[in-house]
């Protein structure tokens, strides 16, 4: 049996060479915690500035720029002061929230209306940490506290409020307020659940078109009267697409020192074919922008739970549509005088026919159409035309036999009441069938 070798221990390595790997590491832990410890300074607004106070409550610089404002009172006497809330802080430092983080002295009294920007603005005070969002976007908006407990939460809610998105739909009040009363918006009806390829259009519109409110609307669940019969008829699983254009009104009632703005009225350009495409909507968005092929529409849309009842009655207004295009497009193919074969017996038959015969007749003859003066003057010749005929008829006293005295058989052969004549026999001999 051969014998087994001994097995021989390995030595450690030497000291120094572990030495450098390990200060390595403690000083990338040490740079770690170092920079998470520091934090980048946030801006502060100096409040005695008026142009900058007006850019960041309304936006009317030239920036265009949405800030997030946190109220913090400026140190005194080189104090540190109150240090800045670490919500805020945390949702600067991430750095993704699609505004301009800044600190203003709330407690500043605004010299034109002499009250702070808290009164002015309505913010509430002991909602710790007071945050409010405003610029572009529109006046001051204080920031609920329920999402201020981190920062990733405020930074979801700035995120939410500043960036284009869809507005979802679900009742009329929301139709009216989220987009019939913006100057422009698209609505997509959705027959499910979108696709990929859905969102991708409607994420590239909503970049392209800025000033274009979108919204989107369930289909399967809601109906909405007074649109549905201008749109291709609903299929499950198909969406559909319609642009809004406001022509005039609003939503304000009005009172008696403001006057009301008017009833909302709107038009519409809804995509024909079913189903969707970036390329049909974006066709459709640009046609409405530039105001071609818009179509008023009576009443606003209202917004009800779908069901087999307002479907039937959908498809009735569709089918009466139809009817009258149908119809319309028969008149349209007539020619512009009708002929006689035209009448048909009826009562609107006859009268187009004389309609028709007395025009050819004025035309013949160059009858000129009687003035009102002259019609006016006709009429007073044929009053008393019938004057003078009532006169040869009426009896007068003088005419009449004395009471008591009867009437000879002399007198009442001279009379021309003594002369029968057969009316019915002589009006079928003049009377001539026109038709």
């Amino acid at each position: 049996m051969a014998k087994v070798p001994k097995k021989q221990n390995a030595k450690p390595p030497a000291m120094d060479k572990l030495l450098k790997p390990a200060i390595g590491v403690a000083l990338a832990m040490m740079a770690y915690y170092f920079m998470k410890g520091v934090t980048s300074e946030i801006a502060r607004v100096d409040v005695t500035d008026a142009l900058a106070l007006r850019e960041v409550f309304f936006g009317e610089g030239s920036s265009g720029k949405d800030y997030a404002v946190l109220c913090h009172s400026e140190p005194k006497d080189g104090s540190a002061g109150i240090p800045v809330s670490s919500v805020f802080q945390d949702s600067h430092d991430e750095g993704s929230a699609p505004v301009d983080f800044v600190l203003m002295d709330c407690d500043y009294i605004l010299p034109d209306s002499g009250k702070s920007i808290y009164d002015k603005f309505n913010l509430d005070k002991k909602k710790r940490p007071t945050v409010f969002v405003s610029g572009k976007v529109g006046p001051p908006k204080q920031v609920p506290q329920k999402h201020l407990k981190t920062g990733a939460m405020l930074t979801k809610l700035l995120k939410q409020m500043l960036e284009p998105h869809a507005a979802k739909i679900e009742k009329t009040k929301e139709l009216k307020e989220k987009c019939l009363n913006k100057d422009y918006c698209a609505l997509l009806l959705k027959g499910g659940k979108p696709e990929p390829y859905v969102k991708h259009a409607m994420a590239n519109l909503l970049g392209k078109y800025p000033n274009v409110q979108f919204a989107s609307v369930d289909s399967n669940l809601l109906f909405l009267i007074n649109l549905e019969e201008y749109l291709p008829e609903y299929v499950s699983g198909e969406h559909r697409f319609v642009v809004f254009k406001k022509v005039s009104g609003g939503l304000s009632a009005g009172d008696n020192s403001t006057k009301a703005e008017g009833r909302l009225k709107t038009s519409i350009l809804a995509l024909d074919t079913p189903g969707v495409s970036f390329g049909a909507m974006d066709a459709l968005v640009g046609n409405a922008l530039k105001g071609k092929n818009l179509k008023s529409i009576p009443s606003l849309p209202n917004i009800k739970t779908r069901t087999k009842k307002l479907e039937e009655q959908e498809r009735s207004k569709r089918d009466r549509k139809k009817d009258q295009a149908r119809r319309k497009q028969q008149e349209d193919q007539k020619p512009p005088q009708q002929t006689f074969e035209a009448n048909d017996g009826s009562k609107e038959g006859r009268r187009l026919e004389r309609e028709r015969r007395r025009e050819e007749h004025a035309k013949a003859n160059n009858i000129k159409p009687k003035t009102p003066e002259e019609l006016a003057e006709m009429e007073k010749r044929r009053r008393e035309r019938m004057e003078e005929e009532a006169a040869k008829w009426n009896i007068g006293d003088a005419d009449a036999p004395e009471e008591g005295e009867p009437i000879t058989d002399e007198e009442w052969e001279d009379s021309d009441e003594g002369d029968y004549v057969d009316d019915e026999e002589e009006d079928d001999e003049d009377v001539m069938d026109l038709d």
